[in-house]
């Protein structure tokens, strides 16, 4: 919108600036042909000796330096209204815009309604309508959120989800799923992964450090897409000037630009100045639990002051040099400091963190011994997940307006042996039904990407069509929900081990098979496959 403003601005100084000189051009004209009788030789200006001669002259000098003094005024006058219409004109296209963005944004949300976000889950995701409803409607009152006036809109606070169930129900994958429809900051982490404060490890403010770069990356990406064509426009003069040179005639550059763009250029050998990346094995500095600073972030500014960026000269094709330019472009076009701010205020009013496994770091039963992994974390995790500010190289994070989903499985422990304040900040509890064969059966063929299309893609590429059967499909779903009751309830994933197990032998001899080989697996080749898978399963977890 700034650009739009100031190229709007230098488009109606230059509309000014060529008006200035028609009628600069109009004067002298119109001076020239009144100062012609002046010069006139010979009879002419002798017979001018009278006295009314000089005087005539003087007054009809006079009269050209009044109309030029009118005309300045006029041109004035004129100049200062077009530039008090530009200004009107650049305001009501920029609240144009805005206004137009903010619709698309309304268009963009107002799609996107609970009933939608559950249909999109059902596309990857069999069951579990109850953890679908529950992101969908807190997914929801974000953008109702929004809408509310300043003073409403501070006293409400997210209601945080806790989704408790068996392992490979779609937990994960709900997540997954969920932050490509968001378009918001989303991050996922793993409860385990974080230890208490004092001990040698991550602490949980990393968290919100990690949200806030995720939400940096999507801005710059947002503002990328935005400012795209105006990079492009730039990276091609610059590709131009280099090829032809900065004085060279417009012809010359009309034509190189025509075969730019064909692409007949884009063998052609340039130079181009590239930043010269830093090390990515620098060696850091520990000064706290949370963070390490590297070196060169600790001497940079002084560096900064110093020199300036250092470049590295390269000669590469056009074709290879033009991503690269256009990146050099975007960072020139892209203010940092507002990338910051839009990205840290995204955070704070629509950030999403899900932290799964939580429930390996409770302790079962009446336990409370020392570990790093577990209550302390709890202990942690409670001020950031209550509200709380988190300092971040980029500035402060609310963390009071951030939604929390929590899950796991709950196998060794139940949700009551977390910390009752813990417990509290989770209000919404929402627990997964383990899949049964039905839903095994619909897990094969229902969503777009599902196992079995999965390998039927994999085996086109080696020019082998494969199908499977109905009776085929049944009994996988069969045998694999057979396993989950009698050895190890593991869910979904025990899918995956039976497909591998009775596609092991096809996928081995697909490279060595004919173009145009059609393989059906149907009912008798599963069970002969998996006739001794449930058995030796079975005794396996009696081997040492």
């Amino acid at each position: 919108r700034r650009r739009r403003e100031e190229d709007a601005v230098l488009l109606t100084r230059k509309k000014m600036e060529s008006r200035l000189r028609q009628v600069v051009s109009r004067m002298a004209r119109r001076v020239a042909a009144e100062a012609r009788p002046w010069r006139c030789g010979g009879a002419a200006r002798q017979s001018s000796t009278s006295s009314s001669g000089p005087r005539t002259r003087v007054r009809s000098r006079d009269g050209v330096g009044a109309q030029l003094g009118e005309a300045a005024r006029v041109w004035s006058s004129r100049r200062r209204a077009l530039s008090s219409r530009a200004a009107s004109e650049t305001k009501a296209e920029a609240t144009a815009v805005a206004s137009g963005e903010e619709a698309v944004g309304q268009k963009e949300h107002t799609s996107l309604t609970p009933r939608a976000i559950v249909g999109e889950l059902d596309k990857y995701i069999i069951g579990q309508a109850a953890a679908k409803r529950a992101v969908a409607i807190a997914l929801r009152n974000r953008w109702r959120r929004q809408l509310l006036g300043e003073e409403l809109k501070a006293e409400i606070v997210p209601k945080n989800i806790l989704m408790i169930g068996p392992t490979g129900v779609g937990k994960t994958e709900i997540a997954r799923r969920l932050s490509k429809l968001a378009q918001a900051p989303f991050i996922k982490v793993e409860a385990t992964k974080f230890t208490e404060v004092g001990f040698h490890g991550r602490d949980v403010d990393q968290i919100i450090r990690d949200l806030v770069e995720v939400s940096i990356s999507l801005t710059r990406k947002k503002r990328a897409e935005a400012l795209r064509p105006e990079a492009q426009a730039a990276v091609e003069n610059r590709i131009l000037d280099t090829l032809t040179g900065a004085n060279a005639a417009r012809t010359t550059q009309s034509s190189f630009r025509d075969m730019l763009r064909k692409g007949v250029l884009d063998e052609r050998q340039i130079d181009v100045d590239l930043p010269v990346e830093r090390p990515s094995n620098t060696p850091t500095i520990q000064l706290d639990q949370s963070s390490s600073i590297s070196i060169y972030d600790l001497v940079g500014r002084f560096q900064s002051m110093a020199n300036s960026k250092r470049t590295e000269r390269k000669r590469m094709p056009v074709k290879e040099a033009r991503p690269l330019i256009e990146e050099m472009e975007l960072e020139k076009l892209m203010d940092a400091v507002d990338v910051q701010k839009e990205a840290i205020a995204a955070v704070e009013e629509s950030g999403i963190v899900f932290i799964d496994e939580i429930d390996k770091i409770v302790n079962s039963g009446d336990y409370r011994g020392a570990d790093a992994s577990a209550e302390g974390v709890q202990r942690d995790l409670l001020p950031l997940i209550e509200g709380s500010s988190i300092a971040t190289k980029y500035g402060n994070v609310n963390t009071d307006y951030v939604l929390f989903i929590a899950s796991g499985a709950f196998h060794t422990a139940k949700p009551s042996d977390l910390l009752a304040e813990l417990q509290g900040r989770l209000p919404i509890r929402v627990e997964l039904d383990a899949l049964t064969e039905a839903d095994m059966y619909r897990i094969l063929t229902e969503p777009q990407t599902n196992l079995l299309a999965q390998q039927t893609a994999l085996l086109a590429t080696e020019h082998v069509s494969l199908e499977f059967t109905d009776d085929a499909v049944r009994e996988i779903a069969r045998v694999a929900s057979l396993a989950n009751r009698t050895i190890e309830n593991i869910g979904a994933r025990r899918l995956h081990t039976c497909i591998e197990r009775i596609l092991d032998d096809i996928s081995f001899d697909a490279a060595e098979s004919p173009p145009g080989t059609l393989i059906t697996v149907d009912k008798d080749y599963v069970a002969a496959k998996v006739d001794d898978f449930l058995v030796k399963s079975d005794l396996s977890k009696y081997i040492l």
